[in-house]
């Protein structure tokens, strides 16, 4: 059966839980997505109020995607053709269905901060401690919280939301941010677009990062293969905190800058020092050969560190994809600016993208023996 590109509503909606569950259900074994109409419907009521459950399709040719304004969340991820169809994240539908950090947008800080203290401009800050592997402030502020849809199109929403000063100071950030995240299904596949301005009145500390899982379709990570493109990483503690070392990948099991198979390894690594082609993009790939199914994941010159992690500490479902997450500055960077932390002036625009594609059969062969 064709598949149809759903006209471009006029106006943004979203749909309580029990709409949401009907929307994106299984039928026949297969993911249901919206049809034309209710992608529409979708669109078309911001009178509700914005929970874990709310939920938007977006659709271009035979790809399909779910994000929602409840921490910008990058949720579904899908390529429908008439022999397959294949989810290119590990995701999930409705709040309840989330594990882990799934899909997260993590700003103004990702990965964790040691006992979540700083030092910024000669002040000392607390952050709240937040992170189930001790006592360190993890992955920012923006995750849990409800975005504007400030733009929405049958294939492309942006999302907005201010962090500022006043409500913040008491968390350990007294600065005032505007942000945007956007997704984008194009001819390229997905694109991820953030901005981040300083609205307030003195500079601010600002990393930007993102937690999607991704699948080739393997019961567990272990049978794919991963090529990473950091040529270090950062040495982490029984906590996870960097000890401040950074790390050569050269003559150890991570190195990863060519095609290796996952195995039995535990990720959660950060790795820097990342390598990059001549527009300066740099890109992590994960496939299974067998199948004939690959992901490639580019970030553009904004992002200075990618933590790969295997999941192993997700209970009911461990290792089950690879978490690729692009950050603009390494974990803890707000203790060690020179690893990536953007000092952003009042009226300063960082912005930057990341984009994700899956790769044909006749293209991952002629990979093959990279």
């Amino acid at each position: 059966m064709a598949l149809q590109r759903p006209p471009s509503p006029r106006c943004v909606a979203t749909v309580p839980s029990d709409d949401v569950a009907s929307a994106y259900g299984e039928k026949n074994g297969r993911a249901s997505f919206p049809s034309s109409s209710i992608a529409a419907v979708l669109y078309c009521a911001t009178i509700m109020p914005v929970t874990p459950d709310t939920e938007l399709s977006l659709s271009f040719e035979n790809q399909r995607a779910v994000v929602s304004p409840w921490g910008a969340s990058l949720r579904r991820y899908v390529l429908i053709n008439d022999a397959y169809e294949a989810d290119i994240l590990w995701g999930y539908s409705g709040g309840g269905g989330k594990r882990g950090g799934q899909g997260d947008v993590l700003i103004p800080f990702p990965g964790r901060i040691r006992d979540g203290r700083y030092t910024f401009n000669g002040r000392s800050l607390q952050l709240e401690c937040n992170d189930k592997e001790g006592p360190n402030a993890i992955h920012g502020f923006v995750r849990s919280l409800p975005w504007r849809v400030q733009e929405a199109h049958s294939h492309k929403v942006t999302f907005e939301i201010r962090l500022d000063a006043d409500t913040y100071a008491e968390r350990g950030y007294p600065f005032s941010l505007a942000v945007w995240v956007a997704y984008d299904l194009g001819v390229a596949g997905l694109t991820c677009t953030f901005t981040v301005k300083n609205i307030g009145r003195q500079t601010a500390p600002v990393g930007v990062g993102f937690h999607p899982y991704f699948t080739v379709g393997t019961s567990l990570i272990d049978e794919a293969e991963a090529q990473i493109p950091g040529t270090a990483y950062l040495e982490f503690n029984e906590r996870l905190v960097p000890t401040g070392a950074i790390l050569n990948v050269v003559g150890t099991s991570w190195d990863y800058r060519r095609f290796r198979e996952i195995g039995r390894r535990r990720f959660n690594h950060c790795y820097v020092q990342l390598e990059r082609d001549e527009q300066g993009m740099a890109t992590v790939s994960l496939r299974h050969t067998a199948s004939g199914r690959a992901i490639d994941v580019t970030m553009d010159p904004s992002f200075s560190a990618v933590v790969v992690y295997t999941g192993d500490a997700i209970a009911d479902t461990p290792r089950a994809a690879l978490a690729i997450e692009p950050m603009t500055c390494a974990s803890d960077a707000f203790n060690h600016p020179d690893w990536g932390l953007k000092r952003l002036a009042p009226g300063e625009t960082f912005a930057g993208r990341y984009n994700v594609r899956h790769r044909s059969p006749s293209v991952i062969r002629a990979h093959s023996t990279s």
